[in-house]
């Protein structure tokens, strides 16, 4: 795959991990779901399915930061990917990181 055709799949992938994750998450509010630290981790953990997936996917997250984190083509701005990734998502920050290191690895 083109390098260009990978970019803009990528930027496709990070606008559709926004939208849908915080789809859900606007309706887990909607319905009453918190972001304080005790009904939110009783709610993730409600079955182990959902704790499952809540572990896998902050395993990843500290994977994705650490991966970044040492990552220096980037510059400062690598740290942006970082609060990305816990502020909004790891599906939106990983492609959109992924996206912007291909376009500057192409630049050079």
């Amino acid at each position: 795959m083109q390098a260009h055709y990978l970019r803009a799949f990528l930027y496709l992938l990070a606008i559709a991990g926004m939208a849908i994750p915080w789809y859900f998450n606007l309706v887990y509010f909607q319905a009453g779901g918190s972001v304080a630290p005790d009904v939110y981790w009783r709610d993730a953990g409600a079955n182990a399915l959902t704790t499952g997936i809540t572990v896998d996917v902050y395993l990843a997250a500290v994977a994705f930061s650490a991966w970044v984190a040492s990552d220096r083509r980037l510059g400062v701005w690598r740290w942006a990917y970082v609060a990305a990734c816990f502020g909004i998502g790891l599906a939106f920050a990983l492609p959109l990181y992924l996206a912007q290191r291909l376009r500057k690895d192409s630049a050079a």
